[in-house]
């Protein structure tokens, strides 16, 4: 396997961004390719920077809605839709796992799917806002890494409960050792370039995390494919708002 070829893998998973043709990819290469989730975070971030950079002309709600909206359409939205099938699977599932379980199977979007989107959207375009306003643009990019990093630490850490899937390839084939090498360098590194809006981002986005992980694992005994982007998008929210709370402050 080439060097760039883990990146490549988690670029085509984790975003809409045109890569190479891969061919056939065996799980054990989509395991592999955990230790550069957080490498791909860092290309997402660095896209949403240039975004916020090219219209600073623009009002600050605005221009954080453009790139808001530019954030879902680089990742296809995959994150958003895990955390819908999530919110109503947890809503509806009251508590019992086998019917969290088989919700999160059904195709539609309740109205606990549809207000965790709406609410998820309108926190990152108001802390977006915020860190535009502030001048603390960077720390974008430490909650786009932050969200990846943190779904390699909860496929290192958390079992897969569904069989079969990516999922289970990530959780059983990750590399333990470059993928929380990773996971810890590339997040420190983002939020060291952002300042302490970076460093505030990094420590909300774990927050977080730790919070989510351990929601899944009482109500679920580990994670799924839902529940992993619903983390992602979890991480992300609660990243820039830790960093937009600290650039005002």
């Amino acid at each position: 396997m080439t060097p760039l070829r883990p990146l490549l893998i988690a670029i085509a998973f984790l975003t809409r961004l045109p890569v190479p043709p891969l061919g056939r990819v065996s799980d054990r290469e989509s395991g592999a390719s955990l230790a550069a989730y957080p490498l791909a975070g860092a290309l997402i971030g660095a896209l949403l920077y240039l975004a916020a950079a090219l219209t600073q002309a623009l009002p600050p709600l605005l221009a954080a809605a453009l790139v808001t909206v530019l954030w879902a359409l680089i990742t296809g939205a995959l994150h958003l839709d895990g955390l819908a099938d999530s919110a109503d699977a947890w809503v509806g599932g009251m508590g019992d796992t086998a019917r969290t379980l088989a919700i999160m199977k059904e195709p539609s979007c309740g109205p606990a799917g549809v207000t965790a989107i709406v609410g998820a959207l309108l926190l990152k375009t108001g802390a977006v806002a915020a860190l535009l306003d502030t001048g603390a643009a960077l720390a974008i990019v430490t909650a786009a890494v932050a969200g990846r990093a943190g779904l390699t630490l909860l496929f290192l850490t958390t079992p897969y409960v569904r069989p079969s899937g990516i999922g289970e390839a990530l959780s059983h084939y990750g590399p333990p050792g470059a993928s929380l090498g990773s996971a810890v360098a590339v997040t420190l590194l983002a939020a060291l370039l952002a300042g302490w809006p970076g460093v505030a981002a990094a420590g909300a986005g774990a927050a977080m995390l730790i919070a989510a992980q351990h929601a899944m694992s009482r109500r679920l005994g580990g994670t799924t494919g839902d529940t992993a982007g619903a983390s992602v998008e979890l991480t992300e929210t609660a990243a820039l708002l830790g960093a937009a709370a600290q650039a005002a402050g």
